[in-house]
């Protein structure tokens, strides 16, 4: 996959690291120079240096022919503008994040549906702590080619889960409807907005994103 990321934040640093590692292309761009200086020499990627909230420095990127574009700078106003500029330039998934909470209805509001808060993460994990709760990282369950696939349903996924289609080795586990989670089994009967969560095998997931985040490709060959 050509991943691209918006801001060469430490999040940015340690994902990317972990995609290279997988023998994804990976993208960074980051208006400050000094901090592309800082990080070139161990990361094996391509860095573009200006403000990916432009659309002249983002179309540089290639998006017809990138996969994801994470925005994870420090600017929640950044993120969004870049996400807003990438969805219609034409990348396959968008994914926002943003640190003020406050700006997570205005998100959906412009259908930036893979919206990720941090402040909401921590908060959760610091709630179990105190409650005694184990926190289980997500790596030490999804193991090998096990993977977890999310989309929001639209009017024509307002159907059981059993209509879906799903492949043998893909089930819906669960699912979130006005942010209260609900178990999922195959009489279940969606409904338009809901927050599905589906557990697959990693060879489904291109075919999940050409049904759920479909987007025209270019024929372009893409560039690093």
């Amino acid at each position: 996959m050509r991943i691209v990321f918006s801001g060469a934040s430490p999040l940015t640093i340690i994902t990317a690291k972990t995609l290279i590692k997988q023998g994804h292309e990976v993208v960074i761009i980051e208006v400050n120079k000094e901090k592309i200086d800082q990080i070139c020499d161990e990361l094996d990627c391509s860095f573009l240096h200006g403000d990916s909230a432009r659309p002249a420095v983002l179309s540089q990127v290639d998006p017809k022919n990138s996969d994801i574009l994470f925005c994870l700078t420090n600017s929640d106003q950044i993120n969004i503008i870049t996400s807003l500029l990438g969805r219609s330039m034409g990348f396959k998934r968008v994914i926002t994040s943003i640190e003020d909470t406050d700006l997570e209805q205005l998100c959906r509001e412009l259908g930036l549906e893979d919206t990720i808060i941090p402040v909401w993460t921590m908060s959760r994990h610091l709630d179990n702590m105190i409650r005694g709760l184990d926190n289980i990282n997500l790596s030490t369950l999804l193991k090998e080619d096990a993977r977890f696939f999310t989309f929001t349903a639209g009017e024509e996924d307002a159907i059981c889960v059993s209509e879906l289609g799903l492949p043998k080795d893909a089930q819906v586990v669960f699912y979130y409807r006005d942010n209260k989670f609900h178990f999922a089994d195959n009489d279940t009967k969606l409904r338009k907005d809901d927050e599905i969560v589906i557990l697959t095998h990693s060879k489904n997931l291109p075919d999940f994103n050409e049904r759920w985040y479909p987007k025209e490709v270019s024929n372009k060959n893409p560039k690093k």
